[in-house]
């Protein structure tokens, strides 16, 4: 199928907007410098952060402005707790109610086994009785083999023998009955507590809530922007403002194909920025892109592989962070060098740097 004139022209439009990249490079790369190293220009950058509110809510203060400085720590957002504290106390209110029904259940299991032992002494009493009901009759059977006792006290003591077992049975039910009331009883003990365990839960996650509703800073840095504003009200996971994290600061450039491959991570760095040029602040390596930019939709020749362009990521050591991070700040422009050559030496006016 023929290509349309729009479609022919695409490839070349790829070409020029890969030679006008490695035009504008070769005019920034500064002059003079000494074999080993490779210069490009690059901002000041860092990671940033958004801070956002766990649940949804209204917003009751940002104690943060942008420019602002923090550490960490700091509060940053207050959400509105009202409804989660009226929460709480009702949680708090079940608690101790809760904790009052183990007391009662614990007194219905004492008074349980009360009923058990009172229970228990009654089929001893009734045993008892069935005894002497027993023997009793025993004595008159062989009395009235012989006439010596009416047969009226014969039935008398058979029928007393009767009421005797019937008696022991009556209390030994009794006695069941206590047994499973004590069981009853110490159920209600177990819901009770359980019960306890689960205010003592609500509670908990409730005032794991209050708590996730005071933003705090989670490392040093600076406020950038705010994206929600006081007294509004914001859904879950929504973001209300963007810190930059100033422990992480970098700058990022690009640097030709025969350049970038002699680069390794760890290779040193330095950086003069455009507000501070006579300032010379070291650095490393800690990227190396493995995918080029500016890059022709096809590489043909060895010339061509030469516009294509890496990119490198130049981090400022931590600790020199630590010493000035009050005075960092992103978006600043400058130069980077980079040293490709472990024997070079640095020129001159990158010898001395910040310490």
């Amino acid at each position: 199928m023929p290509k349309s004139p729009t479609q022919k022209y695409i490839p070349l439009a790829i070409l020029a907007a890969a030679a006008l990249g490695y035009f504008g490079w070769s005019q920034l790369q500064p002059a003079g410098l000494p074999q080993g190293i490779a210069g490009g220009n690059g901002r000041i950058e860092a990671t940033e952060i958004d801070v956002a509110a766990l649940t949804g809510g209204r917003i009751a203060q940002i104690t943060a402005a942008e420019g602002d400085f923090v550490r960490t720590g700091d509060v940053l957002v207050q959400m509105d707790v009202v409804q989660l504290n009226a929460q709480k106390r009702e949680a708090e209110a079940q608690l101790r109610r809760a904790q009052i029904g183990i007391e009662t259940a614990r007194a219905l299991v004492t008074q349980a086994e009360a009923q058990e032992r009172a229970a228990m002494a009654a089929v001893d009493q009734a045993v008892s009785v069935a005894d002497a009901a027993t023997r009793r009759l025993a004595r008159s059977e062989r009395l009235a083999g012989t006439n010596t006792v009416s047969q009226q006290v014969l039935d008398d003591d058979r029928a007393s023998e009767r009421q005797s077992r019937a008696g022991v049975a009556s209390a030994e039910a009794s006695h069941a009955a206590a047994l499973a009331g004590i069981s009853s009883a110490q159920a209600q003990v177990v819901d009770a507590e359980a019960a306890v365990e689960a205010a003592k839960a609500s509670i908990d996650a409730i005032q794991s809530s209050i708590d996730d509703a005071t933003l705090i800073a989670t490392r040093d840095g600076r406020v950038q922007y705010l994206v929600a504003q006081e007294g509004e009200v914001v859904a879950s996971g929504g973001r209300i403002l963007n810190l930059v994290d100033l422990s992480d600061v970098y700058m990022t450039i690009f640097l030709p194909t025969a350049q970038a491959g002699r680069v390794q991570v760890g290779s040193e760095v330095r950086l003069v920025m455009d507000a501070v040029p006579d300032a010379v602040i070291p650095a490393t390596v800690a990227y190396v892109a493995d995918v080029a930019q500016f890059t022709p939709k096809t590489v043909e020749t060895a010339d061509e592989r030469e516009k294509l362009m890496f990119r490198l990521r130049a981090r400022i050591q931590p600790e020199l962070l630590t010493r000035y991070i009050e005075y960092v700040k992103t978006g600043l422009p400058g130069m980077a060098y980079v040293r490709i050559d472990a024997d070079a030496e640095w020129p001159a006016f990158l010898a001395n740097v910040v310490q």
